[in-house]
């Protein structure tokens, strides 16, 4: 199967292009580096021939609302055009677990692309994951000043992504669901909790600072908005051996 990785250089891009060739599948890369853009369609129809699934897992670093939702939109709307044109039988892509619970800027986004897709000419399907092991590393750089690291308050589900990677290549060899996926971690846990011993254990040195997001997005992250409400696919590999992996402790 001729596969297509809309975001394919990013960390979790990488992850799906290694498990898709380990599947034995083709891969595509859809990126700057090969001339496409993603928000205008430069050379990507062209790009799509031959492609029967393609695997949207782009992400932008911002929490502004509106930068957001007109990059996830935009960049799906472009990729469906150009993949109905060229006769891409399944569009599949990467989501949150909760993400129309929590009124924050990024999360805004991703639900609007979740709502391109399904008005979409492209038969789809979606996962939803919980935030990956790596996020707990990734929030020391977030607020960060000189040595001090903030924190925010937040229950997290953490999975593992070369887990989430692993579904993705798995749902887009099968058939279009026209549904939401969902896949959480094995156990849930305080963010500050995680980020504080990977701190620790990778020997950082970042001093954390703890603090509360302010607002109802605040309030419904702490409150476990962005965990999942009831039974459904966990990941295998906890935190704590994700860690221990990492850092060969």
């Amino acid at each position: 199967m001729k596969v297509a990785i809309a975001g394919a250089t990013g960390t979790m891009g990488r992850l799906v292009a290694q498990q898709a060739l380990g599947a034995g599948h083709e891969v595509v890369s859809l990126a700057r580096a090969e001339g496409i853009d993603l928000r205008r369609g430069d050379n990507l129809e062209s790009r799509l021939s031959g492609v029967e699934v393609v695997i949207d897992v782009l992400n932008v670093a911002t929490q502004r609302r509106s930068v957001a939702e007109q990059f996830f939109s935009e960049t799906t709307r472009t990729l469906q055009r150009a993949e109905a044109a060229a006769g891409v039988a399944h569009h599949v892509c990467l989501s949150i677990v909760g993400c129309e619970r929590v009124a924050s800027g990024y999360y805004f986004g991703k639900r609007a692309q979740e709502t391109a897709i399904t008005a979409g000419p492209v038969p789809w399907t979606i996962l939803r994951t919980t935030q990956w092991h790596e996020f707990a590393e990734q929030v020391l750089g977030f607020f960060s000043v000189g040595p001090f690291s903030g924190v925010p308050s937040m229950r997290v589900q953490p999975v593992a992504a070369v887990e989430v990677a692993a579904l993705l290549v798995e749902l887009a060899g099968g058939a279009p669901r026209r549904e939401l996926v969902e896949l959480a971690g094995p156990l849930q846990a305080e963010l500050v909790d995680l980020a504080r011993a990977v701190n620790e254990r990778s020997g950082l040195g970042r001093r954390l600072l703890p603090f509360t997001v302010p607002g109802a997005a605040g309030k419904a992250m702490r409150s476990g908005a962005l965990l999942p409400t009831g039974p459904g696919m966990r990941g295998q590999q906890t935190f704590d051996e994700w860690l221990a992996q990492r850092t060969g402790h």
